[in-house]
C-alpha cells in the first residue's frame, strides 16, 4: 500500500530541490514513488500542478513494443510499432494515475500566496536513508495518510532543521 505525503515549502525552488533528492534517492533504491506533483499558488492566489510523470512517453514506449510484436505476426513489425507508439502515446497522455488533480488543487487553495507544496505517492522506502537527506529543507506536513508514529518522526525531523536554521 502507498502513503500520501504533502509537505509544504516557501517557494517553487526548494520544493523543485526536495524532489531532485527524492528522485537521486529513487536511483539509489531508497525510496520508490509513485507520482510526484509540485503545486504552487501565486501571488495573485491561482493554483498551479507541476505533474512529474511521462505517461505519454511511458505508452508510446509499451505500445511500440507491442506493436511490434503484433505486426511480426502480419509481416509489418515497422508498420505495427508506429501504430502502438501513436496508440500507446495518445492512451499515456490521457490517461490519469496518481494523485487526483481535483485533490491537488484543492490542497493547493490552502497554500500561502507565493509558496508550494510537494505531494508524493511512495509505495517503499528506507527511512533512516531518506530523512537525513529532506531534513535540511524543512518544510511543514500539510496532509499524510502515514501512521501516527511515522508521521510524528517525519515532522520531528522537518522541524529539527527548523530549529537549527533559527
Amino acid at each position: 500500500m502507498s502513503n500520501l505525503i504533502a509537505i509544504a515549502y516557501p517557494d517553487l525552488a526548494t520544493a523543485e530541490d526536495v524532489l531532485a533528492t527524492l528522485s537521486r534517492l529513487q536511483t539509489e533504491q531508497s525510496i520508490e514513488l509513485e507520482d510526484a506533483v509540485v503545486v504552487t499558488r501565486d501571488q495573485g492566489g491561482k493554483v498551479k500542478l507541476h505533474q512529474t510523470a511521462k505517461l505519454g512517453a511511458a505508452g508510446a514506449t509499451g505500445g511500440a513494443l507491442w506493436g511490434g510484436l503484433i505486426g511480426l505476426l502480419f509481416l509489418a513489425p515497422l508498420v505495427g510499432m508506429a501504430i502502438g507508439a501513436a496508440a500507446g502515446g495518445a492512451a499515456g497522455a490521457m490517461a490519469d494515475v496518481g494523485v487526483d488533480d481535483k485533490f491537488l488543487k484543492a490542497l493547493g487553495a490552502k497554500l500561502e500566496p507565493g509558496s508550494a507544496a510537494l505531494i508524493v505517492l511512495v509505495h517503499r522506502s528506507t527511512p533512516d536513508k531518506v530523512l537525513p537527506e529532506i531534513s535540511r529543507f524543512g518544510g511543514e506536513v500539510i496532509q499524510s495518510s502515514l501512521s501516527d508514529e511515522s508521521e510524528a518522526q517525519l515532522k520531528a525531523t522537518l522541524a529539527a532543521r527548523e530549529v537549527a536554521k533559527v
